[in-house]
C-alpha cells in the first residue's frame, strides 16, 4: 500500500512472478477430460446452456425431480472453467447477498427469503452426501472481521457473540483486526471445482447428456419448440434453461440488466504447522472484513491461504477477455494488504495468482425470467454468491419452465426484475464513481452524495 517501499514492491513482484497464473482449483491432475461436443442436430426434452454451477445444479434438479425426462448440457468451454471455477470456495446460505440488502429490497419476505436460503445450503449438503462428491464441504461458518474503526459498529457491540480485538485476535491473529462476529452455520466452504465435477458426474448418472466445446449461437422458437444453434448443430427442445451468467446473454431483453466484473484471487504454498500457528486460525472459519471493497480469505485443505476480492474491475463496454484473468496491479495490491494482514507470515510465497469474470445486476442478487413464449427461463446477476445460490436458481427456473406456483415463483425476487445498467459511456462513469465513492466510504465510514442518491434509487449498496 502507500508505505510499501521500493525494495519491498520489488519483491512481491519477484513473489508474484513465481506464482502460476492458474487458479489452483484447477492446477490438479483431478480434472476430468473435456467432454465430446455436439455433432449433428440433436432432439431433447430440457436444453440447458451454461455448465458453471448454475447449469450443472438445473441439470441435475431437472433429472431428480422428473426421472424421464431428457436433458443436454451445453458448455461453452470446459466444466468449472470461469466463475465456477475461480471463486474463494464460500457457499454462502443468503440469497439476497446479507440481510441488510434483502430486508432493504425485500422487507415483507425477507424472513421467508432466510429460510429458503438456509434450506438450500442444507440441500446441497444433503446432495454432496448422497452422491459422494469429494470436494472438501465443511461448514465451518465465516467470521466477520473490522479493520478500521467506524466499521466495529456494524458488527453490534452490544448484542452477543460480539468480539472485542482480544477476542477476535485469539481466534485468527492480525494486528488488523478491531473486533469481529462468528456465523457458524451460514456458510460452507468447499473446493468449487470439485464441487462442480462431483454435480455433473452425479448429472451423468441419471443420465444427462453433458456436451463441452458447444458454445450455443443463437436460441429461437419455431413451431412451439426451442431451437439451440451450435457450431456442431441444431438441438431442439421443448424448454431451455439459460445460464450464461456474465457472458453474452441470448434474450436481447437482457442486454443492459449485468455488467462482468473481474474478481481477482491469490493462493499461497501450504502453509507449515509453524506458519499455521503463529496465525492461529485453528477453527478454520472463512473469514470476511467489512469493508465495502472487502477481502475474503479461507484455508485449502492443504493449508494455504486462499485471499481475494478487494479490487473488483469493470472494462469499458463490457469487455470480457482471457487476457483480462491476469492483472498485475490488483495481485501486487492483494500481496500487500496480505502480508500487512498477516505480517507473521512476511516469508510465505503465493503458488497461484488468477482471476475471473463474475455478473452483477443493480440489486446485488441473482434475478429470474422467462422469455419465448414461457419456453425459456433464465437466472443472472449473482455478484459472487453462485456457489450457493445457483441450487435455488435451478429450482425457480424449473417451476418456471413448469408453470408451477410455487412458494419460490410467489417471492417478489422471483418475480421483479431490476433496473437495467444504461449504455456506455454512461455505465462505465457510472461504475467509476460508485468504485471511488466506495473507496472513500472505507476511509471516512460515510456515504457521500452519490451514494446517498443511489439509496434513494433503490441501487445502493453496503457490504
Amino acid at each position: 500500500m502507500t508505505g510499501t517501499t521500493a525494495s519491498a514492491a520489488d519483491e512481491i513482484d519477484r513473489v508474484l512472478d513465481a506464482a502460476v497464473a492458474v487458479p489452483l482449483w484447477l492446477d490438479t491432475p483431478a480434472r476430468p477430460a473435456p467432454r465430446p461436443a455436439v455433432r449433428g442436430d440433436a432432439e431433447t426434452d430440457l436444453v440447458v446452456i451454461g455448465g458453471g454451477f448454475t447449469g450443472l445444479w438445473t441439470a441435475l434438479r431437472a433429472k431428480e425431480r422428473a426421472p424421464d425426462r431428457r436433458v443436454l448440457l451445453l458448455e461453452a468451454d470446459r466444466i468449472a472453467q470461469h466463475a465456477t471455477g475461480r471463486n474463494g470456495g464460500f457457499c454462502e446460505g443468503s440469497l439476497t447477498h446479507g440481510e441488510a440488502n434483502g430486508r432493504r429490497r425485500w422487507p415483507d419476505e425477507y424472513d421467508v427469503l432466510d429460510r429458503l436460503g438456509r434450506e438450500n445450503l442444507a440441500a446441497i449438503a444433503a446432495t454432496v452426501e448422497r452422491y459422494g462428491i469429494d470436494c472438501d464441504f465443511r461448514i465451518d461458518g465465516v467470521l466477520s472481521v473490522a479493520t478500521r474503526p467506524h466499521e466495529v459498529a456494524d458488527l453490534e457491540p452490544d448484542e452477543p457473540g460480539f468480539l472485542d480485538a482480544d477476542a477476535v485476535r485469539r481466534l485468527v491473529d492480525s494486528p488488523t483486526y478491531l473486533a469481529g462476529r462468528v456465523d457458524d452455520d451460514g456458510c460452507a466452504l468447499v473446493d468449487p471445482a470439485r464441487l462442480a465435477w462431483g454435480l455433473a458426474e452425479a448429472a451423468e448418472s441419471l443420465g444427462v447428456r453433458i456436451a463441452e466445446g458447444t458454445p450455443a449461437e443463437d436460441v429461437s422458437l419455431r413451431g412451439g419448440r426451442v431451437l439451440v444453434r451450435t457450431p456442431g448443430g441444431t438441438v431442439t427442445a421443448d424448454g431451455v434453461v439459460l445460464a450464461t451468467n456474465a457472458f453474452r446473454p441470448l434474450l436481447a431483453r437482457l442486454r443492459w440488466h449485468t455488467v462482468p466484473v473481474y474478481d481477482y484471487v491469490l493462493a499461497t504454498e501450504p502453509l507449515t504447522p509453524e506458519q499455521l500457528a503463529a496465525v492461529g486460525w485453528t477453527g478454520r472459519q472463512g473469514i470476511a472484513d467489512s469493508g465495502n471493497r472487502f477481502h475474503y480469505y479461507r484455508l485449502s485443505a492443504d493449508d494455504r491461504i486462499i485471499w481475494g476480492g478487494y479490487d473488483a474491475v469493470y472494462h469499458f463496454g463490457r469487455r470480457i477477455d482471457p487476457a483480462l484473468d491476469d492483472r498485475r496491479a490488483t495481485h501486487r495490491l492483494l500481496a500487500e494488504q496480505f502480508y500487512e494482514t498477516f505480517p507473521q507470515l512476511r516469508g510465505v510465497r503465493f503458488t497461484h495468482r488468477w482471476g475471473g469474470v463474475i455478473d452483477t445486476c443493480t440489486r446485488f442478487c441473482a434475478f429470474f425470467g422467462t422469455g419465448l413464449r414461457g419456453r425459456a427461463a433464465y437466472a443472472l446477476g449473482f455478484t459472487g454468491l453462485g456457489v450457493g445460490a445457483s441450487r435455488f436458481a435451478a429450482d425457480a427456473m424449473l417451476d418456471l419452465l413448469d408453470g408451477e406456483a410455487t412458494e419460490r415463483t410467489r417471492l417478489a425476487m422471483v418475480r421483479r426484475r431490476p433496473l437495467p445498467f444504461p449504455p456506455e459511456p454512461f455505465a462505465y462513469a457510472g461504475i467509476q464513481l460508485t468504485r471511488w465513492s466506495l473507496a472513500r466510504a472505507d476511509v471516512t465510514g460515510r456515504r457521500n452524495v452519490w451514494l446517498r442518491t443511489l439509496d434513494r434509487l433503490g441501487l445502493g449498496f453496503d457490504s
